[in-house]
């Protein structure tokens, strides 16, 4: 049991930090390819702090287990709200005043209810993964034509996101980063999610339950990390963006990879608890975020209330054990 948690801490690290040389060299590389900062910024370094969950999720749908693939993009969705976002409103209160990210939060809503939709039969098809990945290219899509169009690289989410596009990075060192980063991302999630089964068997954890704390959590930390930096340096559009951004890629380009690589009957507290708890955490949000006269504070009481949840909740799941 040891060696299983000796592996899953390794195999964490090492996931963190092969998916941000691949980003780091995807980024560079397509900006040596003269693609615009602003679409690489709001695609391929918008998608990087999702890399360790779309890895993970993949791995352990191959690994039939759907259930902890499932557990892990809803889990982490919960994490970043309660804990990410909590940690940090504590450290500083984030002042809210993107428009692109008040106008992304609804959206979140929105995938949310569709993914407990998806669950509800507490059957995750081919067909639903497909759809969910082609409502992500519309999102993308729609993402940067809006940007295109409105010119709005003073929005601070847009243009703080353009200024983490690595610049002056040779070809050869962008396709090096690139390749480490593609080679070490799947050989990481393997052994992360080995480990994970592991302990899950040990401890008497369902697959869902894995998937919703230890990995969650561990996936997450790319988010946490981003956004401690983030209101570190006062760019609290950036450290809010990268948890709405991430919200939305879990469900619908982490989430999908469970159903099309592996479409089964999934665990029915999946729809039935987790993701009412996970709508239910992204309203809690919205109305802390949104102030329709103007900015808005997430100050640290509400901080700490968000943290004061995510514990209960963890709480409350392994008390269901057994």
């Amino acid at each position: 049991m040891v060696t299983s948690f000796v592996i899953l801490i390794i195999g964490f690290a090492a996931l963190v930090w092969s998916a941000d040389r691949f980003v780091y060299g995807a980024a560079a590389l397509a900006k040596n390819m003269g693609i615009p900062t602003l679409i690489i910024g709001l695609t391929v370094v918008a998608m990087g702090s999702s890399a360790p969950e779309m890895m993970v999720s993949a791995s352990a749908a191959l690994a039939n287990k759907t259930d902890t693939a499932v557990g892990n993009a809803i889990g982490s969705n919960i994490t970043n709200i309660l804990l990410v976002l909590g940690v940090t409103a504590l450290l500083r209160p984030l002042s809210v005043s993107s428009m692109t990210l008040k106008r992304e939060m609804p959206l979140v809503l929105i995938v949310s209810i569709g993914a407990w939709y998806v669950f509800s039969d507490n059957y995750f098809s081919f067909a639903e993964g497909i759809a969910l990945i082609l409502a992500f290219a519309v999102f993308i899509a729609g993402l940067v034509i809006i940007s295109l169009r409105a010119k709005n690289q003073d929005d601070p989410f847009v243009s703080e996101a353009c200024e983490d596009v690595p610049d002056n990075v040779s070809t050869r060192s962008a396709v090096l980063w690139l390749v480490v980063g593609m080679i070490l991302l799947p050989i990481s999630s393997h052994f992360l999610v080995g480990s994970a089964v592991d302990i899950a068997k040990y401890f008497g954890l369902s697959d869902l339950v894995i998937g919703l704390t230890i990995i969650a959590i561990g996936t997450s930390l790319p988010e946490l990390a981003a956004c401690i930096a983030g209101v570190l340096k006062n760019e609290d559009d950036l450290a809010l963006g990268n948890i709405i951004g991430s919200n939305i890629f879990n469900l619908l380009a982490v989430l999908p990879l469970a159903g099309i690589i592996n479409p089964s009957v999934i665990d029915p507290s999946a729809a039935n608890r987790d993701a009412l708890i996970m709508i239910a955490a992204t309203i809690v949000l919205i109305a802390m975020s949104l102030n329709l006269k103007g900015a808005r504070r997430i100050n640290r009481i509400e901080g700490g209330f968000l943290l004061v949840a995510f514990i209960a909740y963890q709480g409350y799941i392994f008390s269901q054990i057994g």
